[in-house]
């Protein structure tokens, strides 16, 4: 999101109706996270979003967000639960059949899926899943979250496969007005 200003970024979001929002920093100080993360949850909460935390239980606990994202090689989901509390919701990313079962056996919030599609967001270590591990964990009984490469022209059949909701950087803010981007998805999808 080089140019953009993150809280321009995340009101156009919300004002499109996202419901659940994952704030990263990939780069940059604890505060100004901690800074970024509180302006969503500002902005987000009195319009009924969610704010999840990408990777930092810490800051997820200090601000109040309601969650905490993480990936193969961040904290375990224990760990994650030791920082925050039986009451953050805890996302994991996957890549393989197997990480999705631990990732049910260890009990999170939510399956993150992908790539399910090539993408040049993130840089994964994994080729495109398809639509076959979204089947996949949602055949598991947690909400699934797909993500890698989902356009708006893609997001049904992924959300026909069993995802809960798609996780989207590039389509949203590619277009020139992520408000009017995001409530394409939410009316494509309803």
């Amino acid at each position: 999101m080089r140019g953009l200003v993150p809280r321009d970024v995340i009101d156009a979001f919300i004002r499109g109706g996202a419901r659940l929002l994952q704030i990263r920093q990939k780069s940059g100080d604890a505060e100004g996270f901690v800074s970024l993360v509180r302006d969503a949850i500002t902005i987000g909460r009195p319009r009924g979003a969610r704010v999840i935390v990408n990777d930092r239980a810490d800051i997820a606990a200090l601000t109040g967000a309601d969650g905490v994202h993480v990936g193969q090689t961040d904290l375990s989901v224990a760990d994650v639960r030791r920082i925050g509390g039986t009451g953050l919701m805890i996302g994991l990313s996957t890549h393989t059949t197997a990480q999705v079962d631990e990732a049910l056996a260890d009990g999170v919030s939510y399956v993150a899926v992908g790539p399910v599609f090539r993408t040049a967001t993130k840089d994964t270590g994994y080729d495109a899943r398809g639509l076959e591990l979204v089947r996949y964990a949602a055949a598991g009984g947690a909400p699934v979250v797909a993500i890698g490469g989902i356009t708006l022209e893609r997001a049904a059949a992924v959300v026909a496969a069993g995802a809960t909701s798609v996780a989207v950087i590039s389509d949203l803010v590619a277009s020139g007005d992520a408000e009017r981007r995001v409530r394409a998805y939410v009316d494509a999808l309803g």
